[in-house]
């Protein structure tokens, strides 16, 4: 299970403080899982492999609150031996006691971790915390300084952004979060909190608030920039009937709907598309809301109602969002990108009949990983010939050569994305 999944059900009843420190305390240990393994490991005579699954989680979460949270060690090395016991491993209780305590006073220094410039791979394993196949395949197309920008990235904690659901409602929206009517948009502090107006158009970045709260004051969503750097450069025109076909949780088919006339929304999850129902019911945006598979696209491209826009925001392995989701650095497998490519050619393939004469479709992924990106859309235009690109006019976005968006974290500080906009013309 998906580990923000899991936290939720966990901590369900507790205190907000408790609940917040649960969250960081979890999530700070999957971030750092790979650096803490290489504290640990020298202090576990046979390996860390040896122990029991428990216990090795026991010891990584015990060696964060030592060395990355304000707990008092002798606090977090009791808490770790009383959770040995309580899981049934009692009889390691020595051993997390031992080891807790030497780690700890081992440190995290640079002297711990291989260095940089004699072992790159393994310094951005170790310390950088990420499986060996993704900081070799990084390595490949990225210079040193820039990967080790990513996993450094890839280990804090995201920035949360916030998108008014009104795309003319920018400043009004900032007044609201601020308490102050007739603040100026710009980076402002009051009382702990900060909006600040990021160079993509509409979005806010906030910080000092709490998210649930923030949705309760202003009406609007959240959305990281690459994805609302998607929705521009989809380009939907003013009034025009859009198809989001892979819509769920929904940040898009919002985002989109802000300019459309009409967007729809479509997924095959149940449970994810209530989520968008709930937001599309608190903001009263044009959405509606059905389940289907977007390889069997409710609607035909040769329908009178053929929408204008089709986005394909396909499943994919998500390395543009691994901060948001770290669990899932240690569950990819390395043969994943060329895995989910075929998954999103074929959910490509199937789509491309609900896109008529002169309609426009969007591809887009959270991935940094060419296979599921590039090489999946020019192995559909090989296939379908009566589409081509047709990048939006709009100067202020980056393209690369023939017109498609790249989103990189370590050039932007956002998330990852890639969006190829075609059009079909037969």
């Amino acid at each position: 299970m998906r580990l923000d999944l899991a936290l939720d059900r966990s901590i369900r009843g507790l205190e907000p403080r408790e609940r917040s420190f649960a969250r960081e305390l979890a999530f700070g240990t999957v971030r750092l899982q790979g650096r803490l393994d290489h504290l640990l490991a020298p202090h576990v005579k046979g390996g860390l492999r040896r122990l029991h699954g428990d216990v090795l989680r026991i010891l990584r979460l015990g060696l964060y609150q030592v060395l990355y949270l304000d707990v008092p060690d002798y606090a977090a090395v009791s808490q770790a031996v009383d959770q040995s016991r309580a899981v049934g491993q009692g009889r390691a209780a020595g051993l997390v006691n031992a080891v807790l305590r030497a780690a700890g006073r081992s440190g995290a220094g640079p002297e711990r971790f291989p260095a940089p410039e004699d072992d790159p791979v393994g310094f951005l394993t170790a310390w950088g915390s990420h499986p060996r196949w993704m900081v070799e395949r990084w390595l490949r197309r990225w210079p040193f300084d820039e990967v080790r920008r990513l996993v450094e990235l890839n280990n804090r904690v995201p920035d949360l952004f916030f998108v008014p659901a009104s795309a003319d409602a920018l400043e009004s929206a900032a007044e609201r979060l601020l308490g102050e009517p007739g603040a100026e948009v710009d980076t402002l502090p009051v009382a702990g909190t900060v909006v600040e107006v990021l160079p993509v158009p509409g979005v806010l970045r906030v910080a000092g608030i709490d998210p649930a709260r923030l949705l309760e004051r202003v009406s609007g969503f959240i959305q990281d920039p690459a994805a609302a750097l998607v929705c521009r450069y989809a380009a939907p025109r003013l009034g025009s009937l859009v198809a989001d076909l892979c819509a769920a949780p929904g940040g898009k088919a919002l985002s989109l709907a802000r300019r459309a006339g009409y967007v729809l929304a479509a997924d095959p999850s149940e449970a994810r598309l209530r989520l968008l129902r709930e937001n599309v019911e608190r903001l009263g945006l044009p959405v509606g809301v059905v389940r289907a598979r977007a390889e069997e696209p409710p609607l035909d491209g040769r329908g009178t109602r053929a929408p204008d826009l089709t986005l394909l925001d396909v499943p994919c392995s998500g390395t543009g969002t691994l901060r948001r989701h770290p669990d899932a650095r240690w569950r990819l497998a390395e043969d994943a990108p060329r895995e989910m490519a075929s998954v999103q050619a074929r959910i490509l393939r199937g789509a491309a009949p609900a896109v008529p004469s002169g309609g426009v479709l969007v591809y887009s992924t959270c991935t940094l990983e060419p296979e599921e990106n590039l090489e999946v859309v020019n192995g559909f235009l090989g296939e379908h010939p009566d589409f081509r690109w047709l990048p939006p006019e709009d100067p202020e976005l980056e393209l690369d050569e023939a017109g498609w968006l790249e989103v990189l974290p370590q050039r932007t500080g956002y998330d990852g994305a890639f969006a190829a906009r075609l059009v079909r013309t037969g």
